[in-house]
């Protein structure tokens, strides 16, 4: 379990493709305090780190995983965000982020609005019902707030401290960005429908 406060960035320094799976390995601030078998969000998706060595770490991504999300278009160089599970000690100071990805979504406007950003994604009809105005949502790990909502499209508000210290730096139009729509409303959708079908 996550909150998605984002605590650095990692850059990829190889990907290697093992079958259907690919081994990533990262550089950060941060990798000579992971241990193998630890969990981490990496653009909000959870992976087992598998080596740790050097300001390094390494994790495995499985078919399933790069089919939902963006870890499969990585490449050296390339960054992403990274934050430690949450412990029973820590401030749950976002939201609940489980690193389980929904989908990949397309940035399809990003304004500049002189000390802030304003970023729009394009929302399929099959999500919409997962999303509310001033909801939580993960993107690519970090917790934000919708700050508008329309029939195709959401939109967040990036703060400067955001933008500057997260991946939203890199972000360009027609980029795709990892999803999670908020637990609460999953499991809201889930009970509905099981009682429309009973019914």
């Amino acid at each position: 379990m996550f909150s998605g406060i984002v605590k650095c960035m990692g850059k990829v320094e190889s990907v290697t493709d093992t079958g259907s799976t690919k081994m990533i390995t990262f550089s950060s601030p941060v990798s000579d305090s992971f241990t193998i078998d630890q969990s981490i969000a990496h653009d909000g998706v959870c992976l087992t780190v598998i080596n740790v060595g050097n300001g390094t770490h390494t994790v495995q991504v499985i078919d399933e995983t790069l089919s939902k999300s963006t870890l499969g278009k990585l490449k050296q160089g390339d960054f992403v965000n990274l934050e430690k599970s949450l412990s029973l000690q820590t401030l749950l100071d976002g939201h609940m982020v489980q690193g389980h990805v929904d989908t990949s979504l397309m940035c399809t406007e990003i304004k500049d609005l002189n000390g802030s950003w304003k970023m729009e994604f394009n929302l399929p009809d099959e999500y919409s019902s997962l999303i509310i105005s001033q909801g939580s949502i993960s993107i690519n790990g970090v917790s934000l707030t919708v700050a508008d909502l329309n029939e195709n499209s959401f939109a967040v508000a990036i703060i400067p401290y955001t933008f500057k210290n997260t991946t939203f730096q890199f972000l360009k139009v027609h980029d795709l960005v990892n999803i999670e729509f908020d637990l609460i409303g999953k499991y809201i959708i889930r009970q509905l429908n099981l009682r429309n079908v009973t019914e």
